[in-house]
């Protein structure tokens, strides 16, 4: 039986006149491929970002700095930003996150340029990045179920999920030509022009606007906020996903941040290239797949089989100290990030009024991403002060694990992803055995009818 809240769930509201603009996807194709080309020039500059304070400043620290500058702002302004996407025109809210994150970038080329480039400038650029994406991602995600029909809420799902794929194939080669031929300015610039690419889809084109729902407005935006929580609180099985989510993420963080150590422990810098361009091919194939395929149609069971399965192919990426075998568990776990993400994102645009899904995906994201830098400061202490002497020749466990998975450098880290990719696996079973979640797609209704033939 679904919660309380649930039960009495008001009728399904659907967008009004929208039916038309649903029917026909042009409008969803011009703004998909405006983001496919910023994503592209946003992924480019956080290389080559990466790379120019590394090796301005040689810190790891400056390094892990500009990550929490881009992460912490979006964390903390989440909850509000969707709150104001829902009041606001959803693609003016776009147009405006693309021209200043450009604006930004092109005064930062300017300081760059003239020479007056200093750390600081960087963590502000990133910093309004990161405000700006906490506006852009909630606007376009609910604006999605407002372009496409029902039918196709997958495919464009998976065309979305592209978009991320292709962009972490192509923009570190690039980026890397680029920063070797013309230096970090040309990144930049190419930044500002992809930004302009964006603004410009977005400027001929218009969004219809949801129906108001009777949460739609509480008076205030903090208020607005609490009703966007308040709504995923009481339906229990949106709220299951969200931890189940919530905790892949925590375990995956722990594969980021140790990939490159793993790999460097038994081969070079250039192998651990190769396996990233292994993880973008994955990421594409599954996209291109899913967008072909239109993604799993019980959507909770196929979220699930996919995270279980991706948590088995993590852990496969500790057994041996092979680029074979880390490139194939890089593959499929990338391969199947697009099955398990797009299946989840319908879910999500389908179980909740589109009037209040900017607030409440702004939510979902905050939560889902908030628990993940725990996992990042955690990694590093756990795989040098724990985990590799546990595994170190004559190490506590070089007579048990070792004798599985091998004794010396790297080993421990790979222990640590056979058990993360182990936790995944057994999140992806428990998201499936808890009833709400299972049973959420008959238990909720569906707040998109069914396109009528015409």
């Amino acid at each position: 039986m679904p919660d309380t809240p649930e039960a009495v769930a008001s009728s399904p509201v659907t967008e009004e006149a929208t039916a038309g603009a649903r029917g026909n996807m042009r409008t969803f194709f011009v703004v998909w491929g405006g983001q496919l080309v910023s994503v592209l020039g946003t992924t480019m500059t956080g290389f080559g970002l990466q790379i120019w304070v590394f090796v301005e400043t040689g810190s790891v620290t400056n390094l892990a700095l500009v990550s929490l500058f881009f992460a912490l702002p979006a964390i903390i302004i989440s909850p509000f930003a969707g709150a104001l996407v829902d009041r606001w025109d959803r693609r003016s809210v776009m147009l405006v996150s693309d021209a200043i994150a450009g604006a930004a970038t092109l005064l930062v080329a300017i300081l760059y340029a003239t020479d007056a480039l200093a750390l600081w400038h960087i963590f502000i650029l990133v910093g309004i990045g990161s405000v700006g994406n906490a506006f852009q991602a909630p606007a376009w995600m609910a604006s999605i179920p407002l372009l496409v029909p029902k039918a196709q809420l997958g495919r464009a799902n998976g065309l979305v999920q592209l978009n991320d794929g292709l962009s972490l194939v192509m923009a570190p080669a690039i980026a890397g030509f680029l920063l070797v031929t013309s230096g970090l300015g040309a990144v930049l610039l190419v930044d500002v022009v992809t930004f302009l690419v964006g603004v410009s889809t977005l400027a001929v084109v218009r969004f219809p606007r949801p129906k108001q729902h009777a949460e739609s407005n509480t008076g205030s935006v903090l208020g607005d906020a609490i009703a966007g929580w308040r709504y995923i609180r009481q339906r229990g099985g949106l709220f299951g996903l969200l931890w189940i989510y919530a905790g892949v993420n925590f375990s995956l963080s722990f594969g980021n941040v140790l990939f490159i150590p793993l790999v460097v422990s038994f081969a070079s810098e250039g192998a651990a290239g190769g396996v990233l361009s292994a993880a973008g091919f994955g990421a594409v194939a599954g996209s291109i797949a899913v967008s072909a395929w239109g993604g799993p149609k019980k959507r909770v069971r196929g979220t699930m089989i996919a995270i279980s399965i991706a948590g088995i192919g993590v852990a496969f990426a500790g057994v041996r100290p092979s680029v074979l075998v880390v490139g194939i568990s890089a593959f499929s776990l990338m391969a199947l990030v697009p099955v398990a993400n797009t299946a989840s994102q319908v879910l999500w645009q389908l179980k909740v009024p589109p009037a209040v899904q900017g607030r409440v995906f702004a939510i979902r994201r905050m939560i889902s991403q908030a628990i993940s830098p725990i996992a990042i400061l955690l990694a590093g202490p756990l795989a040098d002060n724990v985990f590799e002497p546990l595994l170190a020749e004559g190490g506590r466990l070089a007579g048990s694990v070792g004798s599985l998975i091998g004794t010396g450098p790297g080993r421990g880290i790979g222990f640590m992803y056979i058990i993360t990719g182990l936790l995944t696996a057994l999140l992806g079973i428990v998201g499936y055995v808890l009833p709400r979640v299972r049973h959420l797609e008959d238990d909720l209704p569906d707040y998109i009818e069914d396109e009528e033939s015409e």
